[in-house]
């Protein structure tokens, strides 16, 4: 299914898009759950509830009102995350970041997937991004693709950890580079580098979706993989290119980790870090480490930015300045 959060009427509620036209969750059912989080906290129960009325009421037949995609505005699919977390899991972006500042690949990466905690209360959905002057010194989308929990538990396991995850989504960190390399200097962070604004959407798709597109893990490792092709454009430029098949990291080792010694709730969002080529701070250094007199590009107030992600959909925002400096 495609879950969607939006308002319509001043009212924000849930539903589904179903080829170009959106199906509130009130016209499918009685007694479902009408926003994200009621959904999520009631656990994989209630999204196959959820699919099986679905289903149910594209067979009917039924007459109703149901709402195009433009009539209603999309906000993040879920709005209010319990906590976010974004990993690491990307061996390119790594190894070619630390590369184009003269460093060699740092082992510890294999040894286990880092991530770090984010701003769970400064999540935005397709559309306008308003930012300070700060973030726009050289600000920077990161591609990424998130999993949202909808199942509590603790010192999970790999190759159990799939079963916790409700669907994906797309998800842009932006990020305040300059604002994030000082404070990283006193080995913190980062923090108010990437606290602004993190982008997340414009649906949720459960897993039952992605199931064409599975591929095998590599040996040694446990969870799923998905070959979906992930892109993102600048003003209508593509600048990156990648495959969520290439985490070296997958979600549910992700989620393990997360879970040592530590309980995850319905409604955590979990970032998968950047893919490869997926951020102008990647681009920029190997474009320099090539190419002395090569120009530098960061994100300006008013450009576009949107991500296409395979079966996940398109993303697409605007950044700003705050109107109200």
């Amino acid at each position: 299914m495609k879950i969607i959060t939006f308002r319509h009427n001043n009212q924000e509620s849930l539903g589904l898009v179903h080829q170009d036209y959106l199906i509130p969750i009130s016209n499918i059912g009685d007694n479902l759950p009408d926003s994200m989080d009621a959904l999520l906290n009631a656990g994989q129960e209630g999204v196959d509830n959820l699919k099986l009325a679905f289903q149910t009421y594209l067979e009917s037949n039924k007459e109703t009102t149901n709402l195009s995609l433009e009539e209603v505005e999309i906000v993040a699919p879920v709005p209010r995350p319990t906590s976010l977390r974004d990993a690491y899991a990307f061996r390119q972006h790594v190894e070619t970041s630390r590369a184009n500042r003269g460093l060699e690949m740092i082992p510890e990466f294999d040894l286990f997937p880092v991530f770090y905690f984010s701003n769970h209360r400064a999540i935005a959905g397709p559309g306008e991004v308003y930012c300070m002057p700060d973030h726009f010194d050289r600000m920077d989308f990161e591609l990424e693709v998130a999993v949202v929990i909808n199942k509590e538990g603790k010192n999970i396991k790999a190759a159990d950890a799939d079963e916790y995850i409700a669907g994906y989504m797309i998800m842009n960190d932006l990020s305040a580079r300059r604002l994030q390399m000082e404070e990283m200097k006193l080995n913190l962070g980062p923090a108010k580098g990437k606290d602004f604004a993190t982008v997340i959407g414009p649906y949720l798709i459960t897993k039952d979706e992605l199931a064409a597109y599975k591929v095998a893990t590599p040996a040694g490792r446990e969870g799923a993989l998905y070959d979906l092709k992930m892109e993102c454009f600048v003003n209508d430029i593509k600048v990156s290119s990648g495959s969520l098949a290439s985490m070296n990291w997958t979600f549910a080792e992700i989620i393990e980790r997360i879970s040592y010694g530590v309980t995850i709730y319905p409604g955590d969002v979990i970032g998968s870090g950047t893919v490869g080529t997926g951020c102008f701070l990647e681009l920029n250094g190997t474009g320099k480490r090539k190419d002395p007199n090569y120009r530098e590009q960061w994100l300006q107030p008013g450009d576009s930015i949107r991500m296409e992600v395979t079966a996940l959909g398109s993303l697409e925002n605007t950044v700003l300045l705050d109107k109200n400096l």
